[in-house]
């Protein structure tokens, strides 16, 4: 069962609406380190309330993709009716993002960007659903991506709009974390339902990862323009953001 903002309003944390705000009590560091993969570099600084983490990668997947290129032995082809855009491989990046290590929720919220909002637990980074010239992503755009959701931008910078294959698939699996430090996990909850969301795609609850409960993010679960795709992010950060740096 999805737990309800309401459930949690008698916490002492919880604002006089109700609503619940996360205060930073919660540590994600052993989980930042224990879940990503080992192709991401994990470093920790500072202390108390001004302490992070860094994460750096490279940003290539280590998945199938046809973005590899024919011979890769991680070639796979596109999705039928689908084609490379006009970035048509990938390399590596230089990648580093710096987020908090008890991530809070933001007094004033900021809206997500174009370019890299999150990671992936394996170093790809996270795209919201806007493309070039700051428009929602189109059908024909769609049709650019791989069975992951993913095609490289013009740095030739492969990252993730959607979920997919490689990432989570109707499922509550852990995607990764975006910048103000909160997780993004798949479509449903931990007990198998589909959470309602808050304005920011998320909620307080409990998760396979922090059982006492986190402020954290789900992909969307409305089937974007009936493709098949389910977006990742869109509209604003809960938290702080932090850095992310190429």
């Amino acid at each position: 069962m999805a737990l309800s903002v309401t459930f949690y309003a008698c916490k002492k944390d919880a604002m006089s609406s109700g609503s619940i705000v996360s205060n930073g009590a919660v540590s994600i560091t052993s989980i930042v380190q224990s879940k990503f993969l080992s192709a991401v570099t994990i470093s920790t600084s500072g202390s108390g309330s001004s302490s992070s983490i860094t994460l750096k990668s490279n940003g290539l997947p280590d998945h199938k993709t046809p973005y590899w290129g024919s011979g890769n032995v991680l070639y796979e082809p596109f999705p039928s009716g689908h084609a490379p855009n006009v970035n048509t491989d990938m390399t590596a990046q230089t990648y580093a993002m710096t987020i908090p290590t008890n991530p809070a929720e933001a007094s004033s919220k900021e809206a997500t960007s174009l370019g890299e909002i999150g990671m992936a637990l394996n170093g790809v980074p996270l795209f919201n659903d806007r493309e070039g010239g700051n428009v929602s992503l189109d059908a024909m755009t769609l049709t650019t991506f791989d069975y992951s959701g993913a095609h490289p931008a013009p740095r030739k910078n492969y990252h993730y709009h959607t979920t997919g294959r490689y990432t989570s698939v109707d499922d509550a699996k852990l995607i990764g974390f975006l910048r103000d430090g909160f997780p993004i996990y798949g479509r449903k909850d931990t007990t198998g339902v589909y959470p309602t969301l808050d304005a920011y795609g998320g909620h307080f609850g409990p998760t396979q990862d922090f059982q006492a409960g986190i402020y954290h993010y789900h992909s969307s679960n409305v089937n974007y323009l009936n493709t098949g795709y389910y977006i990742l992010k869109a509209g604003s950060y809960y938290g702080t953001k932090g850095t992310f740096t190429n």
